[in-house]
């Protein structure tokens, strides 16, 4: 297997990084069924393992935990924190404060003494980047954290923490984990070639774009209604323009993925690690069924030809739908700050 420098860290990584956020009562309940996944995955060549402080409050962190015992040293490992821990206002968020409790929570569950990749999941309007970058360098230097990362972050807000890292001699994000797939390419606009512009790592969530190239959906098939289609109804109702374009987009797609001799879903996966700003494609079966149905695409490449057939169906920059995005700006979801100019002004 040829693995891949992640960014400039000198860390090498399978094309594939196995998410974890499917272990535990998010998805799979059986831990042993789980553990055998991760198992298999680490026996198939995977040395990347992702997961995050709110998959099931905790579980997949301690689930992971058990599966690496006696193989920690051999994997990158990675997570991730911000979401919301309980009921305490205080336990979600990037401050200092937060940071420096939860990754204690996040090593012990993991056990093990140190965090390969520690990501802040989302971005905190409330919390000056600074004092997110001033926690998590303490951390490196306590010997905690490895690498620092941030997910799911505007290319704007990737710039600003690279020149704050600058300007006050911060470690700086060395990876981004953002949405893409063919469905999701808008940050091929923007965050793609601010990560290759500072050398940082990239490894994107949801290749399958949340099972629709998966072969789940389908025209003609029965409207999802439960599971992320119950979460997330703006992401999957049949009925919305923008998700009638997924269901042109996948039959034109089929005919792409039997030309090339590949089923959809290899074509998808192969499509997110051909781009030469990727590191690895975060793949989340919950069963060891889906995780073989993924595995033989981790070496596949896609010739031009190809390339150019998907680029016709899904224009590059561009997002099917605006929902896929994974994260809206308060600038966007809160009217109030959309519109407050207007009313003072009246």
């Amino acid at each position: 297997m040829d693995h891949r420098t992640l960014g400039r860290t000198g860390i090498k990584v399978s094309p594939f990084c196995l998410g974890a956020m499917m272990f535990g009562a998010m998805g799979n309940k059986d831990h042993d069924d789980s553990i055998a996944v991760i198992h298999r995955a680490l026996d198939a060549g995977i040395n990347f393992i992702d997961t995050a402080d709110v998959y099931s409050a905790g579980e997949s962190e301690e689930i992971v935990g058990k599966a690496l015992k006696g193989r920690r040293d051999d994997v990158v490992l990675a997570t991730k924190f911000h979401g919301s821990m309980g009921k305490d206002p205080n336990a979600k968020g990037n401050s200092r404060r937060w940071i420096a409790r939860e990754v204690e929570n996040s090593l012990r569950r993991l056990q093990t003494d140190y965090i390969d990749l520690y990501q802040v999941h989302r971005p905190d309007p409330a919390t000056d980047i600074d004092e997110t970058l001033g926690a998590l360098s303490d951390l490196v230097h306590q010997g905690k954290i490895r690498v620092l990362g941030s997910s799911t972050f505007p290319a704007h807000e990737i710039v600003e923490a690279q020149w704050v890292a600058e300007r006050r001699s911060r470690e700086r994000f060395l990876c981004e984990q953002p949405p893409y797939s063919i469905f999701v390419r808008r940050i091929e606009a923007d965050v793609l070639p601010v990560c290759q512009k500072y050398g940082m790592g990239v490894i994107p969530w949801s290749p399958l774009a949340g099972g629709w190239l998966a072969g789940k959906y389908r025209r003609g098939t029965e409207m999802p209604t439960t599971g992320r289609a119950a979460r997330m109804p703006a992401r999957y109702d049949y009925d919305r323009p923008e998700n009638q374009r997924k269901l042109d987009a996948l039959e034109a797609l089929d005919k792409v993925a039997s030309d090339a001799g590949m089923p959809l879903i290899h074509l998808a996966l192969a499509f997110v690690t051909s781009h030469p700003a990727v590191s690895a494609a975060i793949i989340g079966p919950r069963t060891l069924e889906q995780l073989e149905g993924q595995l033989g695409a981790m070496e596949l490449t896609l010739d031009d030809e190809t390339l150019d057939r998907i680029d016709e169906i899904v224009p590059p920059g561009t997002n099917l739908n605006a929902a896929d995005g994974g994260y809206q700006p308060p600038s966007l979801t809160s009217a109030w700050r959309r519109r407050r100019g207007a009313r003072a002004a009246g």
